[in-house]
């Protein structure tokens, strides 16, 4: 089994012992598993302001720039999980989701937490294939 570390300067670099990513091919096609990612702006290296919304809207584009690197874009994602800091905001959240994930919908498992690094409100986390 091939596997490749994925990483990209258009979304957050780690900030511990992981990848952004990790690449697997597979008979016939190939699998893409990401870490989570939060709100956290790749140039500035700060969450974004704004709330839930703005950090779900900032973790789908680093998560789109992680997919890229292999070729691929959210509708190659099969599963989805969605950490919220609290579900009170999960309409909010789900509403910004919602303008991303419009044909191919993945499988979606949203949990409550009793935190997030950085602060974060929202991190997600996707299984792509290809």
């Amino acid at each position: 089994m091939k596997f490749t570390t994925i990483k990209t300067a258009d979304a957050p670099g780690a900030i511990g012992p992981y990848s952004q990513g990790v690449s697997v091919d597979t008979a016939p096609g190939r699998l893409v598993v990401t870490a989570g990612q939060v709100g956290l702006d790749p140039a500035s290296g700060n969450m974004v302001p704004g709330g839930v919304q703005a950090e779900t809207e900032r973790a789908l584009k680093n998560l789109t720039a992680v997919l890229a690197v292999e070729g691929m874009t959210l509708e190659n994602v099969i599963k989805t999980t969605v950490f919220l800091a609290t579900m009170d905001e999960f309409a909010a959240m789900n509403e910004v989701y919602a303008r991303y994930f419009t044909r191919n919908l993945p499988a979606r498992s949203t949990v409550a937490v009793l935190g997030l690094p950085k602060n974060a409100r929202v991190e997600i986390e996707v299984w792509a294939v290809r």
